[in-house]
């Protein structure tokens, strides 16, 4: 299979030493609606990782007429990003008390 990045949104994909794109890596199949979908990229985003999605199954049809694909979509990072990819989409989130006000 060979992978072709065009235009993407966020972070640029990384180069390896030759100047060559670094291979993706698969990071997860994300299943649910749109926003859940939406949720992992922009997650990914703010954290500096870029991606790349494939939706299996013909999902792209389905996303097309539902708005969402039905079979989810799979999501690749950078190799060489994976390990943090993968810390970032398993992370607890934990309030600051300031932001809360102190309240629990």
């Amino acid at each position: 299979m060979e992978w072709k990045l065009g235009k993407t949104k966020g972070p640029k994909w990384p180069e390896d030493e030759l100047g060559e794109a670094v291979p993706p890596a698969f990071l997860a199949h994300i299943h649910g609606g749109p926003i859940d979908l939406e949720l992992t990229l922009n997650l990914l985003e703010a954290y500096g990782i870029p991606h790349v999605s494939q939706y299996p199954n013909n999902g792209l049809f389905g996303k097309l007429i539902m708005g969402h694909p039905p079979a989810g979509m799979e999501v690749f990072v950078p190799e060489t990003m994976l390990i943090d990819a993968q810390n970032v989409l398993s992370a607890e989130i934990c309030e600051d008390e300031e932001e809360t006000g102190g309240f629990s």
